[in-house]
């Protein structure tokens, strides 16, 4: 028994308007990263439902995928971040949550991770810068940061010029960078092109 060529996310859909149950495959294939991406976005209690309108919204829209793209993976972000902006509201409560939080931390934290300890002391500062941006510079931080996309894959998610995703970055940069003081993305320009 030879071993099955796993099919890419195109030719799925395409197989998927004949046979509506194959679209469970890119389902299983691409639910938990987008729940992973919803679920930092908005919080756990939300992320089951985005995840799943999503996915109803790309089933529905599935004859119009275009299927010179072998990956939907930035097609999906693209309506999750547009379902996304319609929970927008619990999105912006749990930043500023997040930003009220203190550096405090209880005693007996794991002091193996120092990594960890600087992040969860930088998430307030982080929360606030995010609170601070417009829901256009917002969503495309978070594609580049959370989603792991490109700047090519971004755009596309976001229905936009990719010379316009490198320059809400150039000026979302300087944003962070002031809240900040660092800026994040610089470890990371050498992939992203």
């Amino acid at each position: 028994m030879g071993v099955q060529e796993r099919v890419d996310d195109s030719a799925l859909i395409e197989r998927s308007l004949h046979d509506p149950e194959s679209f469970a495959e890119l389902f299983d294939r691409h639910a938990e990263e987008i729940h992973r991406y919803a679920a930092r976005r908005l919080g756990g209690e939300l992320a089951e439902d985005v995840t799943g309108e999503v996915f109803l919204i790309a089933f529905r829209g599935r004859a119009r995928y275009d299927r010179t793209r072998p990956d939907a993976r930035p097609w999906l972000y693209g309506i999750a971040t547009k379902v996304v902006s319609q929970h927008r509201r619990a999105e912006r409560r749990r930043n500023h949550a997040m930003a009220k939080l203190g550096a405090d931390r209880p005693d007996g934290f794991d002091e193996r991770s120092a990594d960890r300890l600087s992040a969860e002391l930088l998430q307030p500062r982080l929360a606030r810068a995010l609170t601070r941006l417009s829901a256009a510079e917002r969503d495309l931080l978070l594609l580049l940061a959370w989603a792991d996309l490109t700047y090519d894959e971004a755009a596309e998610a976001l229905g936009i010029p990719v010379g316009t995703v490198r320059s809400r970055l150039h000026r979302l940069r300087a944003k962070v960078r002031r809240a900040l003081g660092a800026d994040p993305f610089a470890a990371e320009e050498g992939h992203r092109g």
